[in-house]
């Protein structure tokens, strides 16, 4: 027996204490997205965003790559080895949210070819690779079976054929209407929907939460992908995944909305304090090198960008700098040393460089709403 899914109403009969949670999440969001357009060059800090929800978001899944080697810039070192695999399925994810985004704010509709885009890049150099590659799934999977038989399994999403097809075809046809409903009800909605369709082999959790911004970006809730939302759902695994199956075995829309929008809340908090203490560390950094340096335009500019890339190796910087010599890129580096901005890693990384303080704000983990009573 498979599950099949009833297509998604209008909306859901929820409780008031749901529709208050769903309230402050619409304002959390609301204030992230104020905070963003504040931000002078808000690629720059997509970038570290992004990276933090591919760890995340892999994590959830069962792949870890440390989140320092992603927030690395690329260098293609170590890809043949296991944690090397790791970091191309990490990385797969940046680069499919990345053209995704792009599409989205070049108003491009969520629709099936942008989804099996995704997935796509998402299985690339990968095992997956190998199985219905940027298409829905053309066999039968199970959830939760542990590799026994498919009778043990907890779960069996529908099976695959034109049913399937039609299913995920009206998913996003009720995304495309969704106008005159609450875009966070209208995102935890969808989002069960779409994992409980479970439409590739692989790779449904992962597009699963990108989708989740996507919508947010399509309703108009945010103008900048600048949102992560799978470290709150990684630390609360146990919850997000119970709630999913409660809405298929009890039909319970209440309970999973409501914790969605938790959710969601404290994940645009989250969000917003780290942007906001990483243009603060951006702007005590280039106030120290104007005063140390004042004619080094070049230190100005790696100084600068550091908040987006915080771990790099001196060939990496002078390529994306692009005009800059590899000397004198080491030249403005070394200064950047000698003042403590940077510092030089050792060990197996020995040739890397890093802004630590900035790395700290993007591995700082737990609840960071109440660290200073800012909400």
């Amino acid at each position: 027996m498979a599950f099949v899914p009833e297509p998604l109403t209008a909306t859901a009969d929820l409780h008031q204490t749901t529709w208050q949670a769903v309230g402050r999440a619409n304002l959390a969001l609301g204030r992230l997205d104020q905070s963003s357009l504040q931000i002078p060059n808000p690629a720059l800090l997509r970038r570290p965003t992004l990276r933090r929800e591919a760890q995340s978001t892999s994590a959830l899944e069962g792949t870890f790559a440390p989140l320092e080697r992603v927030l690395a810039e690329d260098d293609g070192e170590d890809e043949s080895g296991p944690m090397g695999t790791a970091l191309v399925e990490v990385l797969n994810y940046v680069y499919a949210a990345e053209h995704a985004f792009e599409l989205i704010s070049d108003g491009h509709a969520i629709t099936l070819s942008l989804l099996e885009e995704s997935q796509r890049t998402l299985v690339i150099g990968t095992a997956s690779e190998r199985r219905d590659p940027g298409r829905l799934r053309t066999v039968q999977v199970a959830i939760g079976n542990g590799g026994s038989s498919i009778e043990s399994a907890r779960f069996i999403p529908m099976p695959p054929g034109i049913e399937l097809r039609a299913a995920v075809q009206d998913l996003l046809d009720w995304i495309r209407d969704g106008a005159d409903r609450d875009p966070v009800v209208s995102a935890a909605m969808a989002h069960y929907q779409f994992e409980t369709l479970h439409p590739f082999s692989d790779g449904n959790g992962r597009i699963g939460r990108m989708l989740i911004v996507l919508q947010l970006i399509t309703d108009g809730a945010l103008r900048l992908p600048l949102l992560s939302v799978s470290p709150w759902f990684e630390a609360h695994r146990d919850e997000y995944q119970e709630g999913l199956y409660n809405v298929s075995a009890k039909g319970d829309w209440d309970s999973w909305i409501r914790l969605f929008s938790s959710g969601l809340e404290a994940a645009a908090d989250d969000t917003r304090l780290r942007v906001e203490d990483l243009l603060g560390l951006q702007r005590e950094y280039l106030d120290l090198v104007q005063e140390a340096f004042p004619r080094s335009g070049l230190t100005r500019d790696i100084t600068g960008s550091l908040i987006g890339y915080p771990r790099f190796t001196v060939p990496s910087l002078a390529k994306r700098l692009n005009k800059a010599t590899p000397q004198g890129v080491a030249n403005a580096v070394a200064q950047l040393v000698s003042l403590g901005v940077l510092e030089k890693l050792t060990g197996r990384y020995r040739h890397q460089y890093q802004a630590s303080a900035v790395m700290e704000v993007l591995l700082q983990t737990g609840d960071r709403t109440n660290r200073t009573g800012r909400r």
